[in-house]
């Protein structure tokens, strides 16, 4: 299977040196894992809840969907791995695969066969020993589906809980306690926390989360979960004006004029975060271009409460 020429095109007009996933591409959807697989250029990925969505355990007699995408993305998977960069001079760290948020395993079962996690202990341990080995000379970005917890429990925070009244912290401790033990034994540096997970809108029309929170040791934690992500560029009548369909997969109909697809983009320049932005880039037949870039972060900007 091919990768979407529009997701493609989108990737050639940002030009990054590098691209993470954060999972979730579906429930268990191998076609779509495969296409992201093939895409040629340097990348890492962490499988979320939804790509372990029917799963529960391996099987002995046929491989399931979890195994036929870890073996799509090979080393490329980076739950409980390190992927190093030396062109770029940073190295990025897996998380726990398969979270679903909050205190409890999620795919124990998986987690115990294939890592021989059995425990959040455990979990935590795996975590904060991936990182002991990174090149010196090199940053370490950490790659999650869920964020650690910490951030907030309000029901508008980057990890809190918002489908019940009165919010929560659905972070994921064992990567909280994985950063917390590496900054107070470690000389790392760690200026980027990558997740998803946790939808930036709310629940029940309540409004829009935070993205972005930079904590302690400018450590900066970003949730990347632009939900939907692909939206349907309409015309209306054979006019040039369009309108906008929300849609996971698009349908291309007659009167579908294109796509225009949400990236969160990071520039990270000597090591120190730069900016941070989230851009909107349409596809419309052979074109593309960048239509909206939202800044959340800019070095020396204060971020609003």
């Amino acid at each position: 299977m091919f990768l979407p020429p529009d997701l493609t095109s989108s990737f050639v007009e940002l030009q990054p040196d590098l691209v993470l996933f954060t999972g979730d591409f579906g429930n268990e959807n191998v076609e779509l894992v495969r296409s992201v697989a093939n895409l040629e250029m340097a990348k890492a990925v962490i499988l979320g809840n939804h790509d372990a969505w029917t799963t529960q355990q391996f099987s002995g007699k046929k491989k399931d969907g979890v195994q036929l995408q870890l073996e799509c993305l090979g080393k490329e998977h980076v739950g409980y791995q390190r992927m190093d960069f030396p062109v770029l001079k940073l190295s990025v760290v897996g998380g726990r695969p398969f979270s679903c948020g909050g205190k409890q395993l999620f795919r124990k079962r998986l987690l115990s066969a294939r890592y021989g996690i059995h425990d959040m202990e455990a979990s935590t341990k795996r975590i904060y020993e991936t990182v002991l080995g990174t090149p010196e000379d090199h940053v370490v970005i950490f790659l999650a589906h869920n964020g650690p917890t910490g951030l907030g429990s309000n029901m508008n925070d980057i990890c809190g809980v918002d489908w019940v009244y009165g919010g929560g912290d659905h972070g994921d401790p064992d990567l909280a306690q994985a950063i917390s033990h590496l900054k107070e034994t470690t000389k790392f540096s760690i200026p980027l926390v990558v997740f998803g997970h946790m939808h930036k809108e709310l629940a029940h029309g309540n409004g829009h989360r935070k993205m972005i929170v930079v904590g302690e040791g400018n450590t900066t934690y970003l949730n990347g979960a632009i939900v939907p992500r692909v939206k349907t560029l309409i015309n209306e009548q054979g006019t040039s004006n369009t309108s906008v369909t929300n849609s996971e997969a698009p349908p291309f109909t007659p009167e579908s004029k294109g796509t225009i697809r949400a990236f969160t983009v990071v520039e990270i320049l000597d090591g120190r975060l730069d900016k941070i932005a989230e851009t909107w880039v349409s596809v419309i037949g052979d074109e593309t271009r960048v239509e909206q870039e939202h800044i959340l972060f800019k070095s020396g900007m204060e971020l609003s409460s």
